[in-house]
């Protein structure tokens, strides 16, 4: 794959917004799922159990003792949205879908760490939404979990996800209604299955009061018949790029009028520390930094939604057909496009050269921005050695 290292670039359509500058040290994690959360499991780490073995001389490694079948070496294969190497099982769950407040009220939310792809994007009156997509993941906490918008269903059609939400636009849900029994996504309204599958939470207010988690998640997706496997990877993965070959200091800036979002890249474990409002964002549900392999901004043009309630400043997008795109990964940040042909067709990211990019394995973030939104792109620098076990960083 060709890439083109993106320089200090300032695109302000509109106007500059850049993003102060913060410590590494996070607030402390809150846990707002007590006494409803569950023990996350481990994606994808299958042991193989011990076996008796008998030491015969002159050989080096133990064989299996008579009458003892040795454990088989486990089978890992790709996770769809990831890439990840995961137990079978884990790589043919059904992806679910969550739409997740980000209001400040919100904050800290829970889910992130464990989710295979996040997309955040305006919702209404200047402020975004998330929508967690999991694959082999299981989080202990989910949410807030908030309302939905038709374009975030063209998101999780490109699943056939579970799509979890409470209420929504009447577009919405005028949508779900006609095409939410796997047509194109999986209808899983709070309204309606509230109380057993999703419940709402004494610590805080309503609307940021709704949670789930993992385990509930599973059963409702077995419950309304969200068990088929996945029907391949949408996206191109490949390794990390060697410690050598990473630069150091690269950063994204993403400004939206309620938020400002921040990533710095991290060389030593190849991701992109998050942070949110100048803060470094910790997932409440396990208490660590967020820091996804992979970061896509997108542009995408939004309208106001002409649906008979111009007081809530809801938005409506062109997501589908294709627009502009800076991909960054390992480091590195290329402008490309993103093109999405139908509105359950994946929406695939390709570079300058029209080939499709070659994402790092691991958790992407998507930042949807409609044209005139802040956004800055500072490079990383090369690192030589300068000895054995030695670094400098050519600044």
């Amino acid at each position: 794959m060709r890439r083109r290292t993106v320089g200090l670039v300032l695109l302000s359509i509109v106007a500059a917004g850049a993003l102060a500058a913060a410590g590494l040290a996070g607030p402390a994690a809150l846990d707002l799922a007590v006494g409803r959360s569950t023990t996350p499991s481990a994606a994808g780490s299958a042991v193989p159990g011990p076996a008796a073995s008998a030491a015969v001389p002159g050989i080096a490694t133990p064989i299996p003792a008579a009458g003892v079948t040795p454990s088989p070496t486990p089978v890992l294969v790709p996770a769809p949205l990831t890439g990840r190497l995961v137990a079978p099982a884990l790589a043919a769950r059904h992806p679910i879908a969550v739409m997740v407040d980000d209001q400040a009220g919100a904050r800290p939310q829970s889910g992130f760490n464990q989710a295979s792809v996040v997309w955040q994007a305006p919702a209404e009156g200047g402020i975004p939404r998330y929508m967690l997509i999991f694959g082999e993941g299981d989080p202990p906490a989910i949410g807030p979990v908030r309302s939905s918008r038709l374009y975030f269903i063209t998101w999780a059609a490109e699943w056939r996800a579970l799509y979890v939400h409470v209420g929504g636009s009447p577009q919405a849900l005028t949508t779900l209604a006609a095409s939410g029994q796997g047509q194109l996504v999986y209808n899983a309204d709070e309204f309606r299955w509230g109380g057993t599958f999703l419940w709402r939470i004494q610590q805080r207010p309503a609307p940021h009061n709704v949670y789930t988690d993992g385990k509930h998640l599973r059963a409702l997706a077995a419950r309304v018949g969200a068990t088929a496997p996945p029907t391949g990877p949408a996206w191109t993965f490949g390794p990390g790029a060697s410690l050598a070959d990473r630069p150091a200091g690269a950063r994204l800036e993403i400004t939206y009028p309620a938020n400002r979002i921040a990533y710095r890249y991290d060389r030593a474990s190849n991701t992109y520390r998050r942070f949110v409002g100048g803060e470094p964002q910790i997932d409440a549900g396990d208490g660590r930094p967020v820091a996804p392999a992979n970061v896509v901004i997108m542009t995408v043009v939004f309208g106001p939604l002409n649906d008979g309630h111009p007081d809530k400043k809801r938005l409506e997008a062109q997501n589908i057909g294709r627009g502009p795109a800076w991909i960054a990964s390992n480091g590195v940040t290329i402008r490309g496009t993103w093109r999405k042909a139908s509105i359950d067709a994946p929406t695939r990211f390709y570079g300058r050269d029209g080939r499709e990019i070659v994402l790092t394995a691991g958790q992407t973030f998507i930042q949807v921005v409609p044209p005139g939104t802040p956004v800055r792109i500072v490079a990383g620098s090369r690192v030589v050695s300068a000895a054995p076990g030695a670094e400098s960083a050519l600044r």
